[in-house]
């Protein structure tokens, strides 16, 4: 048991005397008393990867208590085989001065001594996010509805369609709404007043919500790690059109969806999230067309909200998920 435990098993009731380092009786100060000083508690996301090495934990538990920020919730996974070490924290400061930026400086010094990437996140201040859709809108209706139940903590700040088929739902929704066709000629252009509207709407993350358009290598640069895609995904995969009516005359016994990050390698990005469900010779193609789609709303939906809530944490071509 080390002094802080120790010291804290000493206290008995409220208002209770406890003996201190030199065997004298000090005043304990009521818990009731103390709870009703408090200054109410704002809580704090640091997510963190490095190198792995002994002390990282002490170091930054230390830092936290150093500054009055109590833990409520820790995960921590060390990858062996790339000798990296991740974290996440919750923790809740009452110091009315903690902000987000203030935290962030603060904690540079610590993560400068182990050559950590960190972040740090106020989850009351939902993300912004820019969906990207072309006609097919079932992931676009199920994001609208749980952003505004708030099971997806984000807003969507707009939309943008190379069609205008989602329009009116959009719109109705109070999103704005923004048509831009794309050709092989117009791509550049439109790609360009995409991050227009992204710097405009001060949006922290891209969703493709069955966004049926290739992404150029550049921005699938640019996007690294703030855009995410759902993909449907077959065992055996399937490209191309009618995935579903392919993987039927295929008799396939499995089919899934795959939430993964946006990079310029086509549906290979980091996977965040896969929903899976079993089927049968009695199902025909649109009923695989049916189930694929819940399918595609529930994993995107899954990796969206994992991502706003700091609980994704890229490890090269994979990732690190604290659910």
């Amino acid at each position: 048991m080390d002094g802080a435990h120790a010291t804290a098993g000493a206290a008995g009731p409220a208002g209770a005397r406890a003996p201190d380092r030199m065997g004298t009786m000090a005043s304990v100060p009521s818990t009731s008393a103390a709870v009703r000083a408090a200054a109410p508690a704002v809580r704090r996301v640091l997510t963190l990867t490095c190198p792995d090495a002994v002390g990282i934990v002490h170091a930054v538990s230390g830092f936290l208590a150093g500054r009055r920020a109590n833990i409520v919730d820790s995960q921590q996974f060390s990858d062996t085989d790339a000798d990296l070490f991740f974290m996440r924290l919750a923790v809740d400061v009452t110091d009315p001065h903690e902000s987000v930026a203030t935290l962030r400086d603060a904690f540079a010094e610590v993560a400068g001594r182990f050559v950590m990437q960190f972040d740090v996140m106020d989850p009351a201040q939902p993300k912004r996010l820019l969906v990207l859709v072309s006609k097919l809108d079932h992931c676009l209706y199920d994001l609208i509805y749980r952003c505004r139940a708030g099971t997806v903590p984000a807003t969507i700040a707009a939309v943008v369609s190379n069609h205008p088929d989602t329009r009116e739902l959009v719109e109705s929704a109070g999103i704005p709404f923004h048509h831009l066709p794309v050709t092989p000629d117009t791509k550049v252009e439109a790609e360009s007043r995409m991050r227009e509207l992204a710097g405009a709407y001060d949006v922290d993350l891209w969703i493709l919500a069955r966004y049926m358009q290739i992404l150029s290598p550049r921005l699938c640069a640019e996007l690294a790690g703030k855009a995410i895609n759902i993909h449907h995904s077959f065992l055996p995969s399937f490209r191309g059109a009618r995935p579903y009516h392919q993987a039927y005359a295929r008799g396939v016994k499995l089919i899934g969806a795959t939430a993964h990050y946006v990079t310029a390698d086509l549906d290979e990005g980091p996977i965040i999230e896969q929903e899976v469900a079993r089927v049968d010779h009695t199902m025909g193609p649109n009923t695989l067309v049916d189930v694929g789609r819940d399918l595609e709303c529930q994993a995107l939906a899954r990796g969206v909200r994992w991502h706003v809530e700091n609980r994704v944490v890229l490890n090269g071509l994979r990732t690190v998920v604290f659910r």
